[in-house]
């Protein structure tokens, strides 16, 4: 699943750890659903909506839709 994760972190000037301490997630775990070779469950994608204060279809894209 496409996403916007790395964007959407980097408009706010967090590192991947930052966003891990926010999720309770380990870095590792941020890295590999920025480079979807890990689609998050669906509760860790309402907690990554909650922390950007988006929807989660504003972050997580279906694949070959790149908006």
């Amino acid at each position: 699943m496409n996403n916007r994760l790395k964007v959407l972190r980097a408009e706010r000037n967090w590192s991947q750890q930052d966003l891990a301490d926010r999720l309770g997630v380990s870095r590792q775990s941020v890295n590999a659903i920025e480079k979807g070779r890990y689609d998050p469950s669906l509760p860790l994608a309402f907690t990554i909506a909650d922390v950007f204060g988006l929807p989660i279809e504003a972050i997580f894209l279906r694949n070959g839709n790149s908006e």
